[in-house]
């Protein structure tokens, strides 16, 4: 299997959040066009087939977890 870099390199790290789609996208260094790979519970990593790179992160129904998650405690 190929290695992957993951954060292999210290840049800042960028987010945005959409409200009204619950979704919170997370940039490693500047957002750039990537292959969105789901690795399920709403989590579709950010990746570069060319450079073998993680470069983001977007996360699917944040606040609605999170609600969910403090109503059970």
């Amino acid at each position: 299997m190929e290695a992957i870099k993951i954060l292999d390199k210290k840049e800042n790290l960028s987010w945005d959040y959409d409200e009204e789609a619950d979704v919170l996208y997370i940039s490693i260094g500047e957002p750039q066009k990537a292959v969105g790979v789901d690795i399920g519970e709403g989590a579709i990593v950010r990746y570069r087939e060319d450079i073998g790179e993680v470069v983001g992160l977007t996360l699917i129904g944040v606040k609605e977890r999170l609600v969910n998650s403090l109503k059970k405690n």
